[in-house]
């Protein structure tokens, strides 16, 4: 048996926990790093499966065996159990940290994962954190039939590339760790104690290396790599000087990977700009780049993005108020992490960000805002997308306290430059209080709408959230409506109608859901939350502050 526990620990064992630093050298060789408990820390448990025998954990569901992987390392071989997982250890520990190493083989079919689970409580009662084969990783408390995301990030997860997955619990807080970057953190007091697991759901998995340390260190600041495999997150500091290693782009999903997929400014220089003047200089040039911005800039005119750029906002509050950011006849475009706000109809386009015959878009984890106060035309758009503009992407975003949030097709005479363009995803964004055009399609087909969150809380007149016209075709899936009176509309003005397909919508407190007609099919792969999960889904993970920058 190769369980190591602080009650009974086998030579074998005891001698390789006692030589980590030494061992660790030659891990560094294979292309792994292993990240000790901290020297004041207890270890509870641990397991390396090198002596071929996992008779310490206890199975249910799946195929599990300890087989070579290069070293011994205990794999789940069955791609179709539904969940499959193993527990050890004590249900009495409480604080601790527990790490693993996991290699995602195989998936069957979309919303799948591998994972790590602590203070296993019952077969459904636990914390655990899990790679989505959505590319993403997400921290949550399983109760039942019940999942509570308390934290995730978009990250690349690529079958046979091992990952390192670290949880902390220490009281009531609960922090996920990924290679040894954080990607959830969060306050649940539901499970005090409890043992420790490894999941999956659909999918085939190697693990080893699993480790439990009785006290909560310091997060690691290495982890597990593939030499092939590049960073997850950006490593500049804040500054005006430019490098070569711009963030890699993960977690994309929808139209914006088609068409030859979006990159942004990847393999081009990155500057952080401080000042108004710099961020405009730096988005019209020429050249790949990566913007960092840092500071909220006060404007009058627009700032115009020329194409291979990715404007990334520093922190949570980093982005432009009273102008926007326009995007004409530009190609490969990443907007991630701004606030863009009370954008006037007057100043330039008028749109928080508004694209122009633009292609491959992807529009990320924004705030986007002004008020519902001031009238209908007061202020504009917050995200229009129209002449031709094509393969785009709208997820992650809070569009909030507006009458008119998003357009696309500008004009119901435009059909010679739209037809067969206007190819956008929307999902898991918020529309908050936002009176109509959530969006408002023209022409493009398919339009997919998936996983958005919609909630009517303040008091103004609300006209809808999603309407199709002039033979449109939406997609509208697996999105929770919240105090909405009419969540979709086939027609709107004077425009013709379009077509509208609708399934597992969750309605609260809402009128029906219209549909008419069909619509084109979805060319990519995505994996679609149960609409019932949406509104703690789209609430903990959507807007600035929630990527790592």
């Amino acid at each position: 048996m190769s369980v190591s526990t602080s009650a009974a620990r086998p030579p074998t064992r005891r001698r390789r926990l006692s030589l980590i630093a030494v061992v660790s050298a030659a891990a560094v060789v294979a292309g792994v790093i292993l990240t000790a408990p901290s020297a004041s820390a207890a270890t509870l448990f641990s397991d390396d499966f090198a002596d071929g025998d996992a008779s310490g954990w206890a199975k249910s569901g799946g195929d599990w065996s300890v087989v070579s992987d290069g070293t011994p390392v205990y794999r789940q071989g069955k791609l179709d159990s539904e969940l499959a997982r193993v527990v050890a250890g004590d249900s009495g520990w409480t604080d601790y940290s527990v790490q693993a190493r996991v290699k995602p083989l195989a998936f069957d079919g979309s919303a799948r994962y591998v994972g790590l689970a602590a203070r296993v409580a019952g077969s459904t009662k636990f914390y655990r954190l899990v790679l989505l084969n959505a590319n993403r990783a997400e921290l949550q408390y399983v109760n039942g039939s019940s999942v509570t995301v308390i934290g995730g990030a978009s990250r690349t997860v690529a079958t046979g590339t091992w990952y390192t997955l670290r949880i902390d619990v220490t009281g009531s807080t609960i922090s996920g760790y990924l290679d040894g970057t954080q990607v959830g953190s969060g306050s649940n007091s539901s499970i005090g104690s409890g043992s420790i697991g490894l999941q999956t759901f659909h999918a085939t998995a190697s693990f080893d290396d699993v480790l439990v340390s009785g006290s909560v260190g310091t997060p690691p600041t290495t982890g597990t790599t593939s030499p092939t495999t590049a960073p997850t997150t950006p490593t500049t500091p804040p500054s005006t000087s430019t490098s070569t290693t711009p963030p890699p782009v993960t977690g994309l999903v929808g139209w914006a990977t088609q068409g030859g997929g979006t990159t942004g400014g990847a393999g081009g220089s990155t500057v952080t700009v401080t000042s108004l003047a710099d961020l405009i200089t730096a988005a019209k040039s020429t050249t790949a780049q990566t913007i960092r911005v840092s500071g909220m800039f006060t404007c009058s005119e627009d700032v115009r993005v020329a194409a291979n750029k990715t404007i990334l906002g520093v922190g949570s509050n980093s982005g432009t108020n009273g102008c926007g950011f326009n995007l004409r006849d530009a190609s490969n475009i990443i907007i991630r992490n701004l606030k863009i706000s009370n954008v006037r109809a007057g100043n330039g386009n008028g749109d928080a960000i508004h694209l122009d015959n633009s292609t491959r878009v992807w529009i990320d984890h924004n705030d986007l805002s002004s008020n519902t106060t001031s009238g209908t035309d007061y202020y504009d758009g917050l995200l229009d997308i129209t002449h031709g503009s094509d393969y785009v992407t709208v997820s992650w975003n809070i569009l909030h306290d507006h009458i008119k949030c998003s357009l696309v097709g500008h004009s119901d005479s435009n059909a010679s430059e739209d037809s067969g363009h206007l190819r956008v995803t929307y999902h898991h964004n918020e529309f908050a209080n936002c009176g109509q055009r959530n969006p408002r399609v023209r022409f493009g087909n398919p339009v997919h709408v998936f996983n958005n969150y919609y909630v009517h809380t303040v008091d103004f007149d609300y006209s809808y959230g999603i309407a199709t016209t002039e033979g449109a075709g939406v997609l509208v899936e697996g999105n929770y409506f919240e105090n909405i009176s009419d969540p979709t509309h086939i027609v709107e003005g004077d425009s013709d109608p379009g077509n509208l397909v609708a399934r597992n919508n969750t309605l609260v407190n809402s009128g029906p859901v219209l549909t008419s007609g069909s619509v084109a099919s979805i060319p990519y792969a995505y994996t679609l939350d149960p609409s019932a999960n949406v509104k703690s889904i789209v609430t903990s993970g959507a807007g600035v502050g929630k990527i790592t920058t």
